[in-house]
């Protein structure tokens, strides 16, 4: 697929599938996506860390359920959240009803998004979402249009190691059963270098990266040094606005 453009067919129908299987049970931080609650504190601390939320403009691209969208909101931030799977968009949107934490949800490619709002955002959240979709590269264009002058986009993934493919998919999937089965494809993980070549090419910079590890027994997620298995990325867009 073309890397350079917007490329509205960028998904898996397969990975939407899988993941909207598990959209009743999302809100369950015993469910399914066990993990993935325990991951979203360590996930915004990253963030808010980097980039100032309250009043911010932020819009998060594979929302899933809205873990994360909820957690920005509730730090200040102005929040768009899209996905592909409907029936995580109305899990998210249901959930809003309940929490009464206001995100604007749509069901929506990122791509068609930087066509409409070029330049809108201050930053922009991609977790566990580069690894389930055909050509990353174009997404993280995508991103890369959407981003005010000084805006950042972070986003996380899973690193093509040993280490990775033991823990991710043979521990986490397998043996401890913290995720179902068929979650990840080794293939599909991303190599840090992998990453900051698409990130440049999209023409941002490259911050930060910062490993991200589970710690089941505590189920609990903290910011590391490593990054051979799960990582955290931030970059940002060159010039002056109101995320710099």
């Amino acid at each position: 697929m073309d890397s350079t453009g917007a490329n509205n067919d960028n998904f898996s129908q397969a990975e939407l599938d899988k993941f909207g299987a598990l959209a009743n049970r999302w809100w369950d931080p015993q469910g399914p996506q066990k993990a993935l609650h325990a991951l979203n504190p360590a996930r915004l601390g990253y963030v808010a860390a980097r980039t100032p939320l309250p009043g911010a403009t932020v819009l998060d691209v594979g929302c899933g359920g809205g873990l994360l969208s909820e957690a920005l909101a509730k730090a200040g931030a102005q929040v768009t959240a899209i996905d592909l799977a409907p029936e995580l968009i109305r899990i998210a949107k249901l959930h809003r009803l309940e929490s009464g934490v206001e995100v604007d949800y749509r069901l929506s490619p990122v791509e068609t998004l930087a066509e409409e709002q070029p330049g809108r955002y201050d930053a922009i959240t991609c977790m566990e979402m580069l690894e389930h979709v055909p050509d990353p590269a174009a997404i993280l264009m995508a991103c890369a249009t959407l981003l005010k002058p000084g805006g950042r986009l972070f986003v996380s993934t899973l690193n093509r190691t040993p280490a990775a493919f033991a823990l991710a998919i043979v521990g986490a999937e397998y043996i401890a059963g913290l995720l179902p089965k068929g979650t990840h494809q080794y293939r599909e993980f991303i190599k840090p270098s992998e990453l900051a070549a698409w990130l440049r090419a999209a023409g941002l910079d490259l911050e930060d990266v910062s490993g991200l590890m589970y710690e089941p027994w505590r189920n609990a997620a903290r910011v590391i040094s490593r990054t051979d298995v799960n990582y955290l990325a931030c970059a940002v867009k060159p010039g002056t606005g109101n995320a710099a």
